[in-house]
C-alpha cells in the first residue's frame, strides 16, 4: 500500500536511477516509469526520481579500452553513493550488464537495488517457460549473473553462438546506444531468435535495455520479455509499496 501524509498528500518512495549507459535507454526508463506511475497513482502523478547519469565514454574507456573492471565498478559505486546521499530509497540501473557489479556494491550502501535479472526471471517463470535465450552485450551474455539468477527461478539460460554474440554486441555498440534502429538489424535479430528456438530456447530475454526499442516483443519469433518494460513496472510497484523491499537484490 502507498502511504499518505497527515495532510492527505500522496507519498511515494524516491527512486534512484543510475543512467547514462546509454542515454537512449535512460530516456526510455524515465518516460515509461512516469507513464506507469501516472496510470498507477492517478491524476497527473509523476515518479519521484533522482538521476545519476554516468558518462558512458568514461565507462567504455574503463571496460573496453583498459579492461579495468574495478575502475568501472568504482564508477557505479560512486553513482550509488550519490543517490544514497540524495535521499533515494531504492536503486534502479538502466542497463543490464552493469548489474554484474551489484553483489560487490550492495554491502557498501544502505539502500537496496531492484535487480533487473530477478524481475525478468520471475516474469518468465510465471509464464511457465523454462529455457531462456539471453540477448545483450557480451558482458551480459558471457557473465554468470543471468544464468545464476535464472537458475534460482528454475530456468535455464541459452547463450547465442559466437557469431550471433558478435553481431548482437556490435549492433548494440555501433547502432542502438547511438539511437540508430535499422530494419536490416531487426531482421537479423529475428533470424537469430529463430535459430535459438531451433536449438531449444522456448523464450528470449531482451537483456539489453536498448533492444526493445529495436525489436518489440510482439515482433519476436519466440515469446520475448522486454527487460526495460519489466524493470520499469517493478520500479513503480516498489515505489508505491509499503516497505519497498520485496524483489530487491
Amino acid at each position: 500500500m502507498a502511504t499518505f501524509s497527515p495532510e492527505g498528500a500522496f507519498q511515494m518512495k524516491k527512486i534512484g536511477m543510475i543512467g547514462g549507459l546509454s542515454w537512449v535507454s535512460t530516456a526510455e526508463y524515465y518516460k515509461r516509469t512516469n507513464e506507469m506511475m501516472q496510470q498507477a497513482a492517478g491524476g497527473v502523478s509523476s515518479a519521484r526520481i533522482v538521476l545519476e547519469s554516468v558518462n558512458r565514454q568514461d565507462y567504455v574507456d574503463a571496460v573496453i579500452v583498459r579492461r579495468d573492471e574495478d575502475a568501472a565498478g568504482q564508477q557505479i559505486l560512486a553513482s550509488a553513493r550519490a543517490l544514497e546521499a540524495a535521499g533515494a530509497e531504492l536503486i534502479v540501473i538502466t542497463c543490464n550488464d552493469v548489474h554484474r557489479f551489484v553483489p560487490a556494491i550492495k554491502p557498501l550502501i544502505t539502500i537496496p537495488f531492484l535487480h533487473i535479472a530477478d524481475v525478468t526471471a520471475a516474469a518468465i517463470a510465471a509464464r511457465g517457460l523454462r529455457r531462456v535465450a539471453i540477448l545483450g552485450v557480451r558482458k551480459t551474455m558471457e557473465s554468470d549473473f543471468y544464468p545464476e539468477i535464472l537458475a534460482r527461478h528454475g530456468l535455464e539460460a541459452i547463450i547465442p553462438s559466437e557469431a550471433e554474440k558478435t553481431f548482437i554486441h556490435d549492433s548494440i555498440y555501433d547502432e542502438l546506444v547511438q539511437n540508430v534502429f535499422r530494419d536490416e538489424t531487426r531482421e537479423v535479430y529475428q533470424r537469430i531468435i529463430t535459430a535459438l528456438g531451433e536449438r531449444g530456447a522456448d523464450c528470449v530475454a531482451l537483456a539489453c535495455t536498448e533492444i526493445p526499442l529495436l525489436l518489440r516483443p510482439e515482433d519476436s519469433p519466440l515469446p520475448a520479455f522486454s527487460t526495460t518494460q519489466l524493470h520499469c513496472e517493478a520500479t513503480v510497484a516498489q515505489a508505491l509499496s509499503e516497505s519497498g523491499r520485496s524483489a530487491m537484490a
